[in-house]
């Protein structure tokens, strides 16, 4: 989904690594460089240990970063503080269990200067108005995340980033979160930048998406571009044998239940009909299959690891 965004990057990394134990130690991250636009919805994607959080939280300022840049809104973060204008959830956020929702909210607000009047409209906006008086200690895993994502619009940012800002949730929970985030940059132009590994969500919501694999960044590009690279037609047809026959020359071929799937692009759908009217194979349907996210993730993942 394609959305207004400005000139100007709102976030940029260039060369960062990220090395643990010096010179021989882990590198937790390595030369990751990315641009982030305003108004874009931008999706991090990686495994566990892919290197997601420590990105997350060199861009955060609570981690020094071993070498590359990083600019927020046009500064370096090492020459300004330019994380005034930034919102975070990290691990579901810092809060004082004996304290409500609602009043954790509000010794924020007083720490950091924003206005106390935001409170009560971002409760309602992340569903917790019923539980605001509730000691966050008894608050389930998803509360604790509404209450965080609150906490990251406190200040009224213009680049929020959230981590797993999902996990807790149940279904009903899930679609809440993605249209607060969709309309953080469509009707507020707020810049998101997300990691989950909830990846139908993430195609759902992101613009662009960026995989990261054992501190590597692989792939960068729009969703569209991602699932339209390796694309499908699904055949129904009979004998589907003699149809895999006549086609396997050309194009990978393989029978899933009563139809024949086929890596081929949408261009190759008039010659491969042609093919199989030819061989005398009737075709009761050819349609464009789109992959998933998840599809193309695993597929890129295994690729750069070898394992495909």
């Amino acid at each position: 989904m394609e959305r207004m965004r400005g000139d100007e990057p709102v976030l940029e990394i260039a060369g960062l690594s990220k090395t643990y134990g010096g010179r021989a130690g882990v590198r937790a991250v390595q030369d990751v460089s990315l641009t982030v636009g305003a108004g874009e919805v931008y999706g991090f994607l990686g495994a566990n240990g892919a290197g997601k959080s420590t990105t997350i939280r060199m861009l955060l300022g609570l981690i020094t970063p071993s070498s590359g840049a990083i600019r927020l809104f046009g500064r370096d973060l090492r020459h300004g503080q330019p994380l005034g204008k930034v919102g975070s959830l990290v691990d579901g956020g810092a809060f004082y269990p004996f304290l409500s929702g609602r009043r954790n909210l509000e010794v924020l607000a007083k720490t950091q200067g924003s206005d106390r009047g935001r409170i009560e409209p971002l409760l309602a906006q992340v569903g917790l108005e019923r539980d605001a008086r509730r000691k966050v200690k008894g608050y389930s895993t998803g509360m604790r995340q509404r209450l965080g994502v609150a906490a990251a619009l406190l200040n009224d940012p213009d680049l929020v980033i959230l981590d797993e800002p999902a996990n807790g949730l149940d279904a009903a929970g899930i679609q809440e979160m993605r249209a607060l985030i969709r309309s953080l940059a469509e009707e507020r132009g707020k810049t998101v930048f997300l990691s989950s590994h909830l990846l139908n969500e993430v195609q759902q919501l992101c613009d662009r998406v960026a995989i990261i694999d054992r501190g590597v960044l692989i792939r960068e590009s729009t969703v569209d571009e991602l699932l339209q690279e390796e694309a499908t037609l699904r055949i129904v047809a009979t004998p589907l044998e003699t149809a895999r026959a006549v086609l396997s020359a050309d194009w990978p071929c393989e029978i899933a239940g009563t139809a024949l799937r086929v890596t081929a692009a949408q261009a190759d759908a008039p010659e491969i009909l042609r093919r199989l009217v030819a061989a005398r194979i009737e075709v009761f349907s050819l349609a464009p299959q789109r992959r998933t996210l998840e599809e193309a993730f695993l597929a890129i993942t295994q690729t750069e690891t070898g394992d495909a």
